[in-house]
């Protein structure tokens, strides 16, 4: 399975092989539909079997306060050294997953995630969309560097640090008792201190989340995982996080 390797990681260990003379979106101001910033360009995913930037890393602050997001490249249009995601909502971003920058990414893993994302239910109608395969295609801005990446693409896998935390690919399920649990019922000690895997609160324990006070799921720097309403969906992504 293909992992995703952050371009800083890259640059970081193999800068005689790709240089420095090609367009980083890193810093980048980032705008959603209707041309509306949203925040900044955090960096980039490469995938390691084929060298080809997958993803940019947003930081969507103009949205959300302290939130990233990883959007698939080929959503990207660059305008000078701007970065425009012309279909990209509001309603969309809410529903994307935050940025790990400790977890170990696979393309397969986050590509079939990105389906369920953008095609939820909960979404308005109007801003469901299937992603196609062109989407994970960089725009051309980016050829010079992907150039350099698939080139080199054996040695930068082989050689390149990657993320200390990997995905448990034995998803345990849970219990349909802790489906229909809600955030606020975590707000007891008891609960939040309990140690059976396969209840909500045990779940938030373990991944180090805690519960604020309006009875949302939030990690350790205060962004919300999953709101209130706590649903299977909202458990799985939590726990796959």
């Amino acid at each position: 399975m293909s992992q995703l390797i952050r371009l800083q990681d890259i640059q970081a260990t193999h800068r005689e092989l790709i240089g420095d003379d090609y367009y980083d979106p890193t810093g980048k101001t980032a705008y959603g539909i209707n041309e509306e910033k949203i925040g900044k360009i955090e960096g980039a995913l490469v995938e390691d079997t084929t060298g080809r930037i997958r993803y940019l890393i947003v930081d969507v602050g103009g949205w959300f306060s302290a939130k990233e997001v990883l959007a698939p490249a080929g959503l990207a249009r660059i305008v000078g050294d701007d970065v425009f995601f012309d279909s990209l909502t509001k309603s969309q971003v809410e529903a994307m997953e935050l940025y790990d920058h400790d977890y170990q990414y696979s393309y397969k893993e986050q590509y079939e995630r990105d389906r369920r994302t953008f095609g939820a239910e909960t979404l308005p109608a109007e801003e469901r969309m299937d992603i196609a395969d062109h989407s994970y295609n960089a725009p051309e801005r980016f050829a010079p560097l992907e150039e350099r990446l698939v080139n080199n693409r054996d040695h930068i896998a082989a050689n390149t640090p990657r993320r200390e935390r990997t995905m448990d690919a034995d998803h345990r399920a849970l219990d349909t008792g802790a489906a229909a649990t809600t955030a606020a019922h975590l707000r007891s000690d008891d609960m939040l201190h309990d140690d059976d895997e396969n209840t909500l609160a045990g779940l938030v324990r373990r991944e180090g989340l805690n519960v604020d006070s309006e009875g949302n799921i939030v990690n350790k720097n205060g962004a919300i995982i999953a709101k209130d309403h706590i649903s299977a969906g909202d458990i799985l992504r939590i726990h796959n996080r």
